[in-house]
């Protein structure tokens, strides 16, 4: 075990939707990886329920396929997993019929040492019976802890009824509202760059940077199940990853690291948002849908191809670009252009910090003008960050002027294995910690800012622009950001 690595206190883990797909790709995989580090031991019960007619060996095999088939080969070992799968079992459940409801008695321990948390990997209409089924079997108890997953409703007025329905049963400090984003280890790297060094604070405003851009791309396509056209980019993507990015890049320090104290901050930053609403959404916001193109090498059929029949024709965005602006002291005059999409060229999110340009140059006659720095933060893939200076080059040929990197690899600086965003959240439940969660007003604030946008999209005639899959998205994208002189960062991918 790492000495870095801080082992839990023992923990009975339910898990709600055991059979499905998040649980089978991410939440199994994660605790395997806490567990082959030493983090928890067979102390802890992970406890899957779900519709499914299944046995503990059922759902131990299960969780061994997750295993094999979602954790790389090199960290496989079979010992492990036969202990880490010993700690599995399984009650059968449907919450949404009484008469079905399955008896977690036998599994949950009342030793109050022992943490008791419930994930939700199920549909948001299903959080409040959950609840209300958790309550009435007696496994409430104040301590305990439950997560839930988004989308956390398709707009402001669905995510108050969600959340007034959680909230009969589990108090503010008991709800854990997962986003993947803020466990990974990069955007957490952004506080530490921010508030533990001395060196960027005093540049970090609108007297020394130009803009922000905010980029998560994807590479792969909606699917073919219908499900995304349900939300499409805005709702999937904007309202929750990328407005905590842009929050916790503009928020002012906070305080202390505790999770309120970072939350309240945050929240600032969502109210200080410039509304976009009426003329404004056609000037501000840009929605693309992709057509059939070629994405590394490989051709791909366009998102109306994908669709089901009842679903031909429809006007949801699967591309998003959106010029934002948050009115306060700090950042008044500088834009953060923010953009997100699928079937795009690369799987790439980051973070541009853009600086302005120097005053005054010395270097009239130097070759090479200089270029303004940039501060880039590379959240997937190849996590890092990398601040771009100006240099002289090398040699006798007089001042030649080379814009050159400082690279920080966290795969080269760092020589374990970089955790998984879920394996670090799974745990900070367990741990009681919630900086990494998102509050309630925080996520209200945020379908607040998002909603007269969508709004704006089905008011106007027309439809989403079209870009070629494996492109950067619609040239209205490109319309948006060079309108004001700047362009898209799209170096390296």
């Amino acid at each position: 075990m790492s000495s870095r690595i801080i082992p839990v206190q023992p923990f009975d883990y339910v898990v709600f939707g055991a059979t499905g797909d998040l649980t089978k790709r991410k939440l199994i995989p994660a605790l395997y990886h806490r567990f082959k580090d030493g983090q928890f031991d067979e102390q802890s019960r992970i406890i899957g329920v779900s519709r499914s007619k299944l046995s503990d060996a059922d759902f131990q095999k299960l969780a061994r396929e997750s295993i094999e088939t979602f954790v790389e080969k090199s960290y496989q070992d079979k010992k492990t997993i036969d202990r880490f799968i010993g700690t599995f079992s399984y009650v059968p459940n449907d919450v949404t019929d009484e008469a079905h409801w399955g008896d977690l008695s036998k599994n949950l321990r009342e030793d109050p040492k022992v943490v008791r948390a419930f994930y939700l990997a199920i549909a948001p209409d299903l959080f409040g019976p959950t609840c209300e089924y958790i309550l009435k079997k007696g496994y409430y108890r104040r301590d305990a802890r439950v997560v839930i997953e988004k989308p956390l409703g398709h707009d402001l007025a669905s995510s108050i009824e969600i959340n007034d329905e959680v909230s009969k049963i589990f108090r503010e400090d008991q709800v854990y509202r997962i986003d993947h984003y803020l466990g990974k280890e990069t955007v957490q790297n952004l506080l530490a760059l921010r508030f533990a060094n001395i060196l960027f604070e005093p540049i970090w405003n609108s007297a020394h940077i130009d803009h922000v851009q905010i980029t998560v791309a994807e590479s792969v396509g909606a699917g073919t199940r219908g499900y995304y056209d349900e939300s499409g980019a805005l709702r999937d993507m904007v309202q929750n990853h990328i407005i905590q990015l842009l929050c916790l890049v503009a928020m002012e320090p906070p305080a202390s690291d505790a999770a309120n104290a970072l939350r309240d901050e945050k929240l600032k930053v969502l109210r200080s948002l410039k509304p976009i609403t009426g003329g404004d959404v056609s000037r501000a916001t840009v929605r693309g849908q992709y057509r059939g193109g070629s994405v590394d090498g490989t051709a791909v059929a366009s998102y109306q191809d994908e669709l089901p029949e009842d679903k031909k024709g429809s006007r949801t965005e699967t591309f998003v670009a959106i010029k934002a602006e948050i009115e306060n002291w700090r950042w008044s005059g500088v834009p953060f252009y923010i953009r997100t999409g699928k079937r795009l060229v690369s799987r790439a999110s980051e973070i541009v910090i853009q600086f302005r340009n120097i005053p005054h140059s010395m270097f009239d006659h130097a070759e090479g003008a200089p270029k303004p720095n940039r501060l880039v933060i590379r959240i997937q893939p190849d996590e890092g960050v990398k601040l771009f200076l100006m240099i002289k080059d090398p040699g006798p040929g007089g001042m030649r002027l080379r814009e050159v990197p400082l690279n920080l690899s966290f795969a080269e600086t760092f020589a374990e294995r970089t955790p998984e965003a879920y394996e670090r959240l799974l745990l900070d439940v367990i741990r009681g910690q919630q900086t990494l969660f998102m509050r309630r007003d925080e996520l209200e604030a945020a379908w607040e800012w998002v909603d007269p946008i969508r709004n704006g999209w089905d008011l106007a005639s027309d439809a989403p622009q079209t870009y070629t899959a494996g492109t950067w998205g619609p040239t209205g994208a490109i319309a948006l950001i060079e309108r004001d002189g700047r362009t898209w960062h799209e170096d390296g991918h």
